[in-house]
């Protein structure tokens, strides 16, 4: 079925071409421009796939005729596509935790386990920590930071000894109590961060049970998010560390 476009605008410096037009179904911008075809040029192209085409526009034509304003749609993904992101990252992946708890580890084995002993199992076979260890073997860099109630929750205080785990495949996790994280203004919400780049924003209700995944990659959006990420390691510190200071207010 054809798409229903609408002419939306040209370069004033080129009568005609290249041109901008919008499809009222969807919403997507078409651009039109001289197509980029050399090896070496492609080469150089940053996520660019099998199936896309390339063009060379005028700065002006995006400047003067793209969309200023514009409702964000959600970008919602499924898990299996959230998964395949830890094995395609490039340098850099990162987490803000500030829930008081999570559904999914109520329902984990290893909080019971904790519930029944103090201590939670490790098996360094589980997926996660397999290909955790295998991103950190190869230079890249998997941290969080997590906010933390005073006292904290018996969640927490269960992800608090799991952190000795996750350290152990290579990741940096760091701790902040939660007045601190409202005093550094950081947002009340869990995300990733890929490489500076792509944010997976993740909606939770009421029972702490993940709803969907949100994929952001709009750059004003990245930033802001990226800027929660470094004032969260700058006021957070590492989890034995923290520990410690739990230990010292029982």
């Amino acid at each position: 079925m054809a798409r229903q476009l609408r002419f939306t605008g040209t370069d004033s410096k080129v009568d005609g071409c290249p041109a901008l037009h919008t499809d009222d179904g969807t919403g997507e911008i078409i651009v039109q421009g001289t197509p980029v075809t050399d090896p070496g040029d492609l080469a150089q192209l940053q996520h660019f796939g099998p199936d896309e085409a390339a063009v060379a526009v005028p700065r002006e034509l995006l400047v003067n005729w793209g969309p200023k304003e514009m409702d964000r749609v959600p970008e919602l993904v499924d898990r299996a596509t959230f998964r395949r992101l830890f094995k395609t990252f490039k340098h850099t992946v990162w987490r803000l935790e500030t829930r008081r708890g999570y559904a999914s580890d109520r329902q984990d084995p290893d909080f019971h386990a904790f519930l029944a002993t103090g201590s939670s199992p490790f098996d360094p076979n589980e997926p996660w920590f397999v290909n955790i260890r295998a991103q950190t073997g190869v230079g890249k860099q998997v941290g969080r930071v997590r906010v933390a109630d005073n006292p904290p929750t018996t969640e927490q205080l269960f992800l608090l000894d799991y952190a000795r785990h996750n350290a152990t495949v290579g990741e940096d996790i760091r701790y902040l109590w939660r007045e601190d994280a409202d005093r550094a203004a950081l947002p009340a919400e869990d995300f990733w961060i890929f490489d500076s780049r792509l944010v997976a924003l993740l909606h939770f209700d009421d029972e702490d049970n993940m709803l969907d995944i949100e994929m952001i990659s709009e750059p004003a959006e990245v930033v802001r998010y990226s800027i929660a990420r470094d004032a969260a390691m700058h006021h957070a510190v590492p989890y034995d560390q923290f520990a410690a200071q739990v230990a010292a207010t029982e």
